[in-house]
């Protein structure tokens, strides 16, 4: 043999630079299943299954072109359990001449494989990554030609390099973010009449996956009775494509708010698409300007999806491998306090986080502003280590791969890199809550958020003032903190006190939470 090509099941696409010159005669495919991979973190049940179930039909799909695929599944005998150990036996027994591989999203994996190369002293070959419309070096040739490193500014540079939403040499509109216009939050009726999107029924490779996983992963968080994610190429095209034509137009105006009950609302739900590779970054852009081009979606949606994936998708990709290991380490408000076991379970009386954590469970999904200001947002108040936090969300959510994962929880939502990624906290009381859900998520909740002490008050609001007053000499240089610092100077001493006291029953779990 003269290559074995490796495919990981985040690299699910047959146009990827491994497959350049491949030769069915004398190359073949390894693909392979392992328990590490849903163990190293406790990998939620519907994380494990849509992974599994979508590198079976990538195996299937490669079968069918003419390609040799070598296949381990989880359950066949003589699993070794890491991908190493099996890279290592398939070695063995097949005796190529070299490795090759795109290069891995993930640190970890990355270093493993590269082991078994060098133990065995075969040459591995890392082609470049063609999914994503930034290479780890350019991203790292802006971020040394800058002082700080700040999105909206590579998010420019992107733009006029791909020319996405430029006519000439200026953005659409006149302007580059619409930003300000995208933070609507729904009435007193909650969300108008919008689409559902697409559910794609499992077919019998994918029920085989999901008994396989509730039969060995039956303790791990999640539930798959509800599961539907596109497995497929084709599924992923169709979601694209629903999307696009049904919610796009929507999303800019809705995409901040919140709505008990709700979980899709106008969000794409294309990020485990996007990141297993079955749909590619290019293709989705193209679908959002075109759709904006031809009149049928307003510029704010288009502008505010395109630069979650044109701008911050690889943002987070190029801190994530220039910071890399250390940056897993990074923990700048020193936070020591364990994550509290309702995040497993979501029972808790908090109601924003019980129907967050919930649908968490259900879905292995959350919009953006449910990660970043209910889940993260507490985790941030109370004083979560953020590696407790990174190892929640790498494990529930079923887009998460550690390259994406890892810098928008330690660097965005715990804001634990001391500010490479973001100016500030993201920090907030119960009020914004309440605010961005019209009242609806508080209505139903015991703790009121306009008040932060005493048995009724909301912890988020009591953990708010309280992060002011533990880190008020540290905010006080942040020049985007100097209203919160004003209005904390008006707390007398006693007011102080006794959100100090409340503060600590809370992390204590003695406040009835």
């Amino acid at each position: 043999m003269r290559h074995l090509v490796l495919v990981l099941g985040d690299q699910l696409d047959a146009e990827a630079a491994a497959f350049d010159g491949f030769d069915a005669v004398q190359d073949a495919v390894w693909m392979a299943e392992v328990d590490e991979e849903s163990t190293h973190v406790a990998s939620s049940q519907p994380r494990t299954a849509l992974f599994l179930a979508a590198m079976r039909h990538f195996a299937a799909a490669l079968q069918a072109a003419g390609r040799r695929v070598h296949y381990t599944r989880l359950d066949d005998a003589g699993n070794r359990g890491g991908l190493a150990a099996e890279l290592d036996a398939t070695i063995t027994r097949l005796q190529p001449l070299a490795l090759v591989m795109t290069a891995p999203g993930d640190h970890r994996v990355l270093r493993a494989l590269q082991a078994v190369a060098a133990a065995r002293g075969l040459p591995l070959e890392l082609r470049p990554d063609r999914h994503f419309f930034c290479t780890v070096r350019e991203f790292a040739a802006h971020a040394r030609a800058r002082r700080t490193l700040r999105l909206e500014f590579f998010y420019r540079e992107m733009r006029r390099r791909h020319g996405v939403l430029m006519d000439g040499g200026e953005p659409c509109g006149g302007r580059w973010n619409y930003d300000a216009d995208n933070r609507e939050a729904f009435g007193r009726d909650g969300p108008p009449p919008h689409a559902e999107p697409p559910r794609f029924e499992p077919d019998a490779t994918t029920r085989e996956v999901l008994d396989l996983v509730r039969r060995r992963f039956a303790g791990h968080p999640g539930r798959l009775e509800s599961f539907a994610w596109p497995v497929t190429r084709e599924q992923a095209l169709h979601a694209l494509e629903r999307f696009v034509a049904e919610r796009l137009a929507g999303f800019g105006r809705w995409q901040d708010a919140l709505w008990p009950g709700a979980p899709w609302l106008w969000h794409s739900q294309l990020s485990a698409a996007l990141n297993l590779k079955l749909l590619s970054p290019r293709e989705v852009v193209a679908a959002a300007e075109a759709a904006y081009r031809a009149g049928r979606v307003p510029l704010q949606s288009a502008e505010g999806f395109i630069r979650q994936i044109l701008g911050w998708r690889e943002y987070v990709r190029g801190v994530y491998w220039t910071r890399m290991p250390g940056y897993a380490e990074l923990n700048a408000w020193d936070a020591h306090e364990p994550l509290p076991a309702f995040y497993w379970s979501g029972e808790t009386p908090m109601a924003c986080l019980a129907d967050a954590i919930g649908q968490t469970l259900e879905h292995g999904y959350a919009h953006h502003i449910q990660r970043l200001m209910v889940t993260g947002l507490y985790a941030l108040l109370l004083g979560v280590e953020p590696k407790q936090v990174h190892a929640w969300y790498l494990a529930v959510y079923v887009d998460a791969v550690e390259w994406v994962e890892l810098p928008n929880t330690l660097g965005m939502s715990q804001n634990a890199d001391g500010g490479l990624m973001a100016s500030k906290p993201y920090v907030a009381s119960g009020r914004y809550i309440e605010r961005m859900s019209a009242g609806r998520l508080c209505a139903g909740c015991r703790f009121r958020p306009g008040e932060r002490v005493g048995d009724t008050a909301c912890p988020f609001t009591t953990l708010y003032w309280d992060f002011l007053l533990r880190h008020e000499a540290t905010l006080a240089a942040n020049p985007r903190m100097v209203m919160p610092l004003k209005h904390l100077a008006r707390l007398d001493a006693a007011e102080r006190a006794r959100i100090g006291e409340r503060a600590a029953a809370l992390r204590a779990g003695t406040a009835g939470v």
